[in-house]
């Protein structure tokens, strides 16, 4: 189908169809509980490869001034911010044995940053670095993360291999209690959490998964001691292995054309195909990004985050498929919105997406060579239904005698797993190692999901207050009823497609918060009335993407299929205007969200 058949209406009408069968195929009864959490029986799949073993130490009973759950980059620039801001005794309390988060946890081969890495790494104003490549491997950035540490003194107070077990706020002291799974019990008078929306590795539910006799791994823990190698290749322990893999998503597209360089035998169990747009990585020097001044990388950024919030600029500084597909976002993003003729938006949107989507499967059609496998690859659904991604590799990979692609549509998955291997369709496929390219789970991990107890003022868990009163912040930071204790995330906020730029962002203003709060003697807690105006902000325009999501073929998106809730849950007017709301607040008045601190009782 070309460009021009994708204009009109006949065409139009068949895409529609086609796309609800191929969701239809893949829509499972069980959603998201297909899927198994790493623990209990499987909780070594989570067991960090990496920290070479717990260090002993005793159990702290001290006080800080802020304790930072979470030392990725969240965490890392929570610190940061605040150390800019004089805080001197800020702990970082991190699961990991370092700080980098998913970058801590994710050092599978071919792993990179799918943003261009002058915009996603953050800091680098700060640190005088510039990246080595458009798109960073996972151990620059890894390594760049812990540069910030470094040069923010974050691991003089840092708990590694440690994590926070309950937040209790003291009334008397004025403090946040926290335990820990070390036996720590100290106080912090402020605590920020950024635990991170996708933290927690996911299995596959497959019936006898327990059975298969081969090795398993899940790529968030990569077994290097098993298949050899390094995040660059080399896997020469896979050379004699017949290999599967499950999962194409942004994982499997970067680890899939490694594996199949060096497996004896890959096979990619595949139940819904990424859209793969081209990558075109390189080499960059400072002249090319313009690292000639200071704030170069601040100005590149703001202009990626102008483009990708739908913000007209003069120049695109970055110009990649990101920015190149800006005008399809809208529905990737809940928190775009856009004014005017919803049907006349509509009816273009699906034109220019129907366009782009034709694009991408004409590229399958272009590099693979065998016609039943190119069918297998072709993405049919919006383009913004799942997370796009970017390769020169990944669909090259078919065309090699060493790699099969066993499409799982029609049995909603693989079917089960036996001794020896997988079955699908009926047929066994022998394996000698399985590897998971299967996510993380979406909003089970920190404060919000319940694994994470929390009591704030009066004792009230404030899962037990989301559950009576459902998610009331003001900003997406704060709540009544638990003082000093702030979020960061997307949460009631705005997100984009650079995260990094969301929590820097988010980092400053929680330093702000804090830092006014020690100037004034005062207490961080909104009252009901902010939270009430704050809300009413996010209903007012708020789109409706309940409908979008509906249609789209299962993914984390949309639940696997189930939609996602119409509720005004994000700032929907876009992430660059958001954070130009906060600076406006914070330069007129916080007094909304400080209140008078209760003397300390003796």
């Amino acid at each position: 189908m070309t460009n021009s058949e994708a204009l009109s209406s006949e065409a139009l009408a068949e895409l529609r169809r086609r796309y609800r069968l191929e969701r239809e195929r893949r829509v499972r009864p069980d959603g998201t509980r297909q899927y198994l959490a790493a623990d209990a029986e499987f909780g070594y799949y989570a067991a960090d490869p990496y920290a070479g073993g717990t260090v002993e130490r005793e159990p702290l009973r001290d006080g800080v001034d802020v304790a930072v759950v979470g030392g990725g980059f969240g965490g890392i620039l929570a610190g940061a911010r605040l150390r800019q801001r004089g805080v001197e005794r800020v702990r970082v309390i991190e699961r990991g044995g370092d700080f980098g988060g998913t970058w801590y946890w994710n050092r599978y081969p071919g792993i990179h940053c799918d943003v261009e890495s002058h915009v996603y790494l953050p800091l680098l104003d700060e640190t005088g670095y510039v990246p080595e490549w458009k798109y960073a491997p996972g151990e620059e950035i890894r390594r760049h993360a812990v540069r910030i540490a470094e040069k923010f003194d974050l691991y003089a107070d840092a708990l590694f291999s440690t994590s926070v077990t309950s937040l209790t706020w003291e009334e008397s002291s004025q403090a946040w209690i926290v335990t820990t799974d070390r036996g720590d019990e100290f106080r912090a008078t402020y605590v920020v959490t950024a635990t991170g929306t996708l933290s927690e590795l996911k299995l596959p539910g497959i019936p006898g998964i327990e059975t298969f006799e081969g090795h398993t791994f899940h790529t968030s823990r990569w077994d290097y001691a098993y298949t050899g190698g390094t995040p660059d290749g080399g896997l020469t322990g896979l050379s004699d292995k017949r290999v599967g893999v499950v999962g194409t998503g942004a994982t499997g597209v970067q680890v899939v054309p490694k594996l199949a360089e060096d497996a004896g035998h890959l096979y990619v169990f595949q139940r819904t195909p990424s859209s793969v747009d081209v990558r075109a990585n390189r080499r960059t020097t400072a002249q090319d990004v313009g690292a000639d001044h200071d704030g170069w990388a601040r100005e590149r950024r703001d202009n990626f985050l102008r483009i990708v919030s739908g913000e007209t600029v003069e120049e695109d500084l970055v110009a990649d498929q990101w920015t190149a597909s800006a005008g399809l976002l809208e529905k990737l993003l809940p928190s775009f919105h856009r004014r005017g003729d919803r049907k006349a938006f509509e009816a273009a949107y699906e034109v220019a997406d129907a366009a782009k989507m034709n694009e991408i499967r004409a590229r399958v059609e272009r590099i693979v060579a065998d016609p039943e496998t190119v069918e297998k690859l072709k993405p049919w659904y919006r383009y913004a239904c799942k997370r796009p991604t970017f390769s020169d590799t990944y669909l090259q990979a078919f065309n090699r005698d060493n790699v099969t692609l066993v499409d799982t549509a029609d049995t909603h998955g693989i079917e089960r797993m036996t001794e020896r291997g997988v079955v699908v369709g009926g047929t066994e496929y022998a394996l000698d190692c399985l590897i998971f390219a299967t996510g993380f789970s979406v909003g089970v991990s920190g404060v919000h999901s319940g694994k994470l107890p929390v009591h704030g003022r009066g004792g009230i868990p404030l899962l037990r207050a989301l559950q009576e009163r459902g998610p009331r912040t003001l900003h997406g930071f704060t709540s009544n009823g638990f003082p000093n204790l702030i979020h960061l995330g997307a949460a009631q906020s705005a997100s984009s497609v650079n995260y990094t730029h969301v929590l820097d962002e988010h980092a400053v203003h929680a330093a702000a918060l804090i830092a006014a709060a020690e100037a004034e003697g005062a207490v961080i807690e909104p009252s009901p009335e902010a939270e009430d105006a704050w809300l009413a902000v996010l209903a007012e325009g708020a789109p409706d993407h309940a409908w979008f999501h509906a249609e789209c073929t299962p993914g984390y998106y949309n639940a696997e299929g189930r939609g996602r809730p119409n509720a005004p849950i994000a700032y929907p007017h876009g992430a660059f205007t958001f954070h130009e709301l906060l600076k406006r607040w914070r330069e007129e008045s916080m007094d909304d969200v400080l209140r008078a601190r209760t003397p300390a009782q003796p």
